[in-house]
């Protein structure tokens, strides 16, 4: 790798085609198929979502996967000198994707902290989370424990330590801090070495479904963050690039359905275990206050028994506070995020035999998941600091990556306070939503209307011997732009006609152990759009700055003989 040819450092390479293959289905398939995929099925229908998903996936995932592998392939250079080579307006695009992997990494990567804590405590015997504490006398348990769940009160209490609420800050937990500085070392160790490391039909009309299928593509598949572009433009010239686009796209999407299948069972498993729970309470209750025999209702009769009570001694049972128990609803209440991986699968884990082991090997394959795709957003960051020369040449790669490392950590201890966990969940929110339609819609404009759809398709030509089919060249051309466009629009309505909101974990709510909804607050929501804004302003200010330099220097290019349109630093071969 990196060899020197005539003086001119070759720029490295791929060991073997399938290196190549699966760090970009490493990069691609991470924390997100586990989690986020199966969570959206489950609220928008199951099978349901699989419509819009799919066809997000053929007329946008597929598309741009294969035009971000292309220009990386062709161009051998990262997401920014790519964009700048291809037009000098389109520079902001680069590094509105090198603002994005930074900002995605920086929560990322404390969810693989979260991850080595619940790893280093699989150890124990019991598990953690499988009983509730004793309070400091140890004459009993503890009542936010017994009010909620065991596996609820470590994560949010134990681990987190959450506040009620995100303007409440609290102090930093020390034990996140070791976790979260050992996940940013074995970041470090592992990429010093460089690249060679690394059911519900009429849902269908809710347009946040498919604002969902949409934005879930982006995750799912890693695009518009700049390290496909990365990853692919250490291939050689030659190479089938619209293969492996299709390869890594249908592998993605496989282990995504595929993921949600034992997903599906865990989720059915526990709202079913808390749904007889329930139920258990009111036969309790009913049988205290109403002096029922204990044999008289059962789980089996309890609906009839019900019916019957209200039938016979209505008052009675009036006075009696009966829990609502309702199937569905303990299934709408499955958490999303890093709650279904957190709660949903250690509540699993406890009632399976060798807990410990599935526990360790559960966090194992959740922290190697978050790793590649960890190892990609870092791509995205260092390939354009080194291509464009952001740093002296005689800086060591390793001592670049350090800092780069560094940084993250410091700005990423936020996520370690009791209030983190809120801020996270806005990251992962808003940073990952408006910026990357922006970007991805930039990029095909880019590459289709200002390089050229004739241009592309020769570049395609020479590296895989054939010109892209017809539906390729309408995708690019009309439907992915008009897609994103719709999606782009339909978020800025939907959000527009509701204030956010952020569920709370307070034990003092009134409904306790739910969560509370609660509106974001002022400064809150300003902090908000910034992240929003923040990661795409330099699109438009590129350009601005561009058109601005090129206006003050006709002057000079028309006595030079130049044309300040026309950017020359970055040369292909043809």
């Amino acid at each position: 790798m990196g060899k020197t040819v005539d003086g001119i450092k070759e720029r490295p390479k791929w060991d073997n085609k399938i290196q190549y293959l699966l760090s970009c289905i490493g990069f691609a398939v991470g924390l997100g198929n586990v989690w986020r995929f199966p969570y959206l099925c489950q609220i928008y229908g199951g099978g349901a979502f699989l419509i819009p998903y799919l066809i997000a996936l053929v007329f946008e995932g597929l598309p741009l996967l294969y035009l971000e592998l292309a220009i990386g392939q062709r161009f051998r250079i990262s997401a920014i000198g790519v964009w700048n080579s291809i037009s000098p307006f389109l520079g902001g695009v680069g590094i509105a994707s090198m603002a994005v992997s930074f900002l995605t990494n920086l929560y990322y990567n404390t969810i693989l902290a979260w991850v080595l804590w619940y790893f280093f405590h699989s150890f124990q015997e019991p598990l953690p989370w499988s009983q509730c504490p004793l309070v400091d006398n140890f004459t009993a348990f503890n009542k936010e424990c017994l009010d909620s769940t065991p596996v609820n009160y470590f994560w949010y209490r134990q681990t987190l330590n959450i506040t009620p609420d995100i303007e409440t800050s609290g102090s930093l937990q020390w034990t996140l801090v070791i976790c979260l500085a050992t996940a940013w070392c074995v970041i470090y160790i592992c990429f010093i070495r460089g690249i060679e490391t690394m059911g519900k039909w009429n849902v269908l009309k809710n347009p946040r479904v498919w604002l969902d299928a949409a934005t879930q593509i982006f995750f799912s598949l890693s695009l518009a963050f700049g390290g496909l572009i990365a990853f692919s433009s250490y291939n050689p010239e030659k190479n089938n690039c619209e293969r492996d686009a299709v390869l890594v796209g249908v592998i993605n999407s496989i282990t995504s359905i595929y993921a949600a299948i034992p997903i599906f069972s865990i989720l059915g498993f526990k709202a079913t275990n808390n749904y007889n729970s329930c139920r258990m309470s009111n036969i309790l209750s009913l049988t205290n206050h109403l002096v029922i025999g204990d044999q008289n209702m059962t789980l089996a009769n309890y609906k009839q028994m019900i019916e019957y009570l209200n039938s016979t001694r209505p008052n009675e049972v009036a006075e009696v506070k009966l829990r609502s128990c309702d199937l569905q609803k303990f299934l709408d209440q499955s958490v999303s995020g890093t709650g279904l991986a957190f709660i949903v699968f250690t509540e699993a884990v406890i009632n399976m035999p060798g807990s410990q082991v599935w526990a360790v090997l559960f966090f194992v394959m959740l922290f190697s998941l978050g790793l590649s795709s960890t190892f990609g957003n870092i791509e995205g960051i260092l390939t354009p600091i080194r291509d464009l020369k952001l740093v002296p040449t005689w800086i060591p790669s390793e001592l670049v990556t350090a800092g780069v490392c560094l940084i993250s950590f410091v700005v990423a201890l936020v996520f370690t306070l009791g209030s983190g966990n809120y801020w996270l969940e806005i990251f992962n929110s808003y940073v990952g939503s408006v910026p990357l339609l922006i970007i991805a819609f930039c990029e095909l404009i880019g590459v289709i209307y200002f390089y050229g759809m004739q241009k592309f398709s020769d570049d395609i030509l020479f590296m895989t011997g054939k010109r892209p089919n017809i539906f390729w060249r309408v995708c690019w051309r009309f439907i992915s732009p008009l897609y994103l466009l719709v999606v782009f629009l339909a978020y800025v309505v939907i959000q527009t006609q509701e204030h956010p909101q952020y569920p709370a974990w307070n034990p003092d709510y009134d409904h306790f152990p739910e969560t509370e909804a609660k509106d974001y607050p002022g400064w809150v929501f300003a902090i908000i759009v910034i992240l929003s804004v923040f990661p795409v302003i330099s699109i438009p200010l590129v350009a601005i700055y561009r058109l601005i330099r090129c206006g003050l220097n006709r002057k000079s290019s028309k006595r030079f003989g130049t044309n300040p349109y026309i950017n020359n630093s970055y040369d292909i071969e043809t």
